[in-house]
């Protein structure tokens, strides 16, 4: 028996075969070459893919393979991306990961360099400046992963530019979630045409204002676990605009009183939200967990809200009332020595006044006095 396996030239019929398999080995090594060739220090190529991950990088390597398809810049330790970081032309460049490096600051024009660069992950970093004029005017960016990057809802006019004025028009998927954005603008998503997919997922959302919605021709929104109680009715409209919408609305805290009576409506009779069956009642505490599918229209009061607020008005006129009589019996007390010799005053004023009447009495009650006294006016 042979241990060793038998040449092209042992087997009878197989000459065309091997002649194949020639070929393609070489086709493979000529394949592989480039991409290898120049392959950055503390990465890893392969095929058109560079990784270079966790390896403690301030920057993003220069000296990239002309061929490059995706890259894999994340875990390292980069605060700033500008024009700098992409030096030379990567035309076969369309993914692109940025995830996990602490990114402070997206300089103007910095993608200039990667025209056909169609996902772009930035997520888990600290963004504070992201230019709008980031992406060049032709720009192909159809995926936008901005999770967790903004961790202050001072920055919400940082993410509103960018959205609005980034000639983002093939947008199609926009991550915006475990942010801090707090209240959406309503032209927030005006300059998106072509958006169909946005994740607001435990972004601190407490209001979705009227026409945020209205613009993008979306076709799923995820609003689960954020802080909203209710939706205006307005928004509801413009969501029923969009019959093809799948929502996701789980994890927020409804308040179930007499101003949530349109959203229960919409609700009941909407296929739009998905998760329907896991929206609870957080308000009041009689409905509190209550499924809001179950809740009935009569059970939407809010006579229990007015009157804790009737109750706090009453307390807060008392404390009013009782600082102002504490100030006023304070002015008393400092202008005490005023007051009393105004009140004697007053007192020997109206006793010099009765003395008068009581002497004019005592005339008129004389005849012969009362004689005199005329004759004397006379």
């Amino acid at each position: 028996m042979r241990l060793l396996s038998p040449s092209c030239g042992e087997i009878r019929g197989t000459t065309h075969m091997c002649g194949v398999m020639h070929l393609a080995v070489v086709v493979l090594l000529l394949a592989a070459a480039p991409c290898c060739h120049g392959c950055p220090d503390k990465c890893t190529c392969f095929s058109q893919t560079v990784k270079c991950q966790n390896q403690d990088l301030d920057a993003i390597p220069a000296s990239l393979p002309a061929n490059t398809k995706s890259l894999f810049v994340t875990g390292n330790g980069i605060s700033r991306v500008s024009v700098d970081s992409f030096p030379a032309r990567l035309p076969s460049l369309t993914d692109l990961y940025l995830g996990g490096n602490g990114i402070e600051s997206v300089d103007a024009t910095v993608f200039d360099n990667l025209p056909n660069l169609t996902r772009l992950d930035l997520s888990n970093n600290r963004i504070e400046t992201f230019s709008e004029r980031a992406f060049p005017l032709e720009n192909k960016v159809q995926l936008l992963n901005l999770s967790r990057s903004f961790h202050n809802h001072s920055f919400m006019d940082v993410v509103q530019r960018v959205l609005l004025r980034g000639n983002l028009l093939h947008l199609a998927v926009l991550d915006l979630s475990n942010n801090d954005l707090v209240i959406l603008p309503d032209d927030m998503f005006a300059g998106l045409p072509g958006l169909i997919n946005l994740s607001l997922q435990n972004s601190s959302v407490i209001s979705v204002l009227n026409g945020t919605l209205k613009a993008p021709p979306l076709r799923d929104l995820d609003l689960r676990d954020n802080s909203l109680r209710d939706l205006p009715f307005a928004t509801l409209e413009d969501l029923d605009l969009k019959p093809a919408l799948r929502i996701q609305m789980a994890g927020n805290p409804w308040r179930c009183d007499c101003f949530f009576e349109d959203m229960l409506l919409w609700l009941k009779n909407s296929t739009q939200v998905v998760d329907a069956h896991n929206l609870t009642c957080a308000d009041p505490k009689a409905l509190r967990r209550r499924p809001l599918l179950q809740v009935e229209r009569s059970q939407l009061k809010c006579s229990g809200d007015m009157e804790g607020v009737l109750e706090t008005s009453y307390v807060f006129l008392g404390l009013v009332l009782a600082l102002i009589g504490v100030i006023f019996l304070l002015v008393l007390y400092l202008n005490r020595k005023g007051i009393k010799r105004w009140i004697y005053n007053i007192r020997d004023a109206c006793r010099d006044h009765m003395e008068g009447y009581h002497y004019r009495y005592e005339i008129n009650s004389d005849p012969r006095l009362a004689n005199l006294s005329i004759n004397s006016d006379v």
